[in-house]
C-alpha cells in the first residue's frame, strides 16, 4: 500500500508563494495534486509523469502559469510550486497517485493513493 505524506503547507498573504511537497513511499505513473475547498467538489490541480523524466505535466486553467508541478526521483517526492496565489486558492491539498495512466482532465477517481491532506490559506 503506498503512502503519501504532504508537507508545506500553511496561511499566505495574497500574491504570495508556497510550495507543497509530496513524498511517496513507492514508485508510480503519475502524482497529482487536488484540492477542496470548503463546501465544493474535490478539483484536479496538476498532475505529472513519474516513472522517468521527462513526461508530461497537466494543469488546470485555473492555476496555468501560477503554479509549477515537479519532480525530484531520488527523493521519490513531487513538488507544487504556487506563486501569485490568490483566495481563490484557499482548500485542503491533497497528494494522489496512480499506476495507471492519466488524462489532462485531472479526474481524482483515475488516482487510487491517496495523502491525509495540508491545508493552504489564502487571505487578501
Amino acid at each position: 500500500q503506498m503512502r503519501l505524506e504532504e508537507s508545506g503547507g500553511g496561511s499566505v498573504q495574497a500574491g504570495g508563494s508556497l510550495t507543497l511537497s509530496c513524498a511517496a513511499s513507492g514508485g508510480s505513473r503519475f502524482i497529482g495534486w487536488f484540492r477542496q475547498a470548503s463546501g465544493k467538489e474535490r478539483e484536479g490541480v496538476a498532475a505529472i509523469y513519474t516513472d522517468s523524466a521527462g513526461g508530461p505535466a497537466y494543469y488546470a486553467d485555473s492555476v496555468k502559469g501560477r503554479c509549477t508541478i515537479s519532480q525530484d526521483n531520488a527523493k521519490n517526492t513531487v513538488y507544487l510550486q504556487m506563486d501569485r496565489l490568490k483566495p481563490a486558492d484557499t482548500a485542503m491539498y491533497y497528494c494522489a497517485a496512480t499506476m495507471g495512466w492519466v488524462d489532462p482532465f485531472l479526474h481524482p477517481r483515475q488516482f487510487q493513493y491517496w495523502g491525509q491532506g495540508i491545508l493552504v490559506t489564502v487571505s487578501s
